[in-house]
């Protein structure tokens, strides 16, 4: 394992405002009806887990972290590439960011998520802790149009996520396992378990 690496703030203030120009205008749908989140608020939430997961899992590299969580959507939601990240932030945080995102070539939505998650399997553990950072923050409410069979989708795949993942850090694990049991009380059908 590597001992904590801290980071550089003017490293971080400079990716930040990258991530923020790459995403921006995008929006994601919220939990009222009508209502739409700008997407940075969502890669904020992912960096925020990951710095708190950090306090409590020794021996994290926190820079790699960090960065692999404010670039996760970078290549599959903008323009971005793997060439310009690994320029930028080199081949560590480039081939955890490419791991992140799923291949298109894909078509079947559970082999994309396999593969992703073989793919995060052969990184350093930060870039496990980044998959389910996200999966968490994705789990605190769900878009209003979703319907009973969206959400409990979204179950099973925070659950496959979880069983595969769940080695990497087990403060972020737990905290998966327990907002996942708390989605439940989103479906509005009998469905609740």
């Amino acid at each position: 394992m590597k001992h904590q690496k801290d980071w550089s703030i003017d490293e971080i203030q400079n990716t930040w405002q990258l991530v923020s120009k790459l995403h921006d205008g995008q929006k994601y749908g919220g939990s009222n009806e009508g209502e739409r989140i700008e997407y940075i608020n969502h890669i904020g939430s992912v960096v925020f887990e990951v710095l708190n997961a950090s306090r409590f899992t020794e021996n994290m590299n926190a820079d790699l972290a960090v960065k692999c969580a404010m670039l996760h959507d970078s290549i599959e939601d903008t323009a971005f590439n793997y060439e310009k990240v690994n320029d930028l932030f080199g081949s560590e945080v480039a081939s955890g960011v490419l791991a992140l995102t799923k291949n298109d070539k894909i078509g079947d939505s559970l082999e994309k998520m396999l593969d992703s998650l073989n793919r995060i399997k052969q990184q350093p553990i930060e870039i496990w802790a980044v998959k389910m950072a996200d999966r968490i923050c994705n789990l605190y409410e769900p878009p209003y149009y979703w319907d009973d069979e969206k959400k409990l989708k979204y179950i099973e795949e925070a659950k496959m996520i979880h069983n595969e993942l769940k080695d990497g850090n087990v403060y972020l694990a737990e905290r998966l396992k327990n907002k996942t049991q708390n989605y439940y009380r989103f479906l509005s059908t009998v469905n609740q378990l």
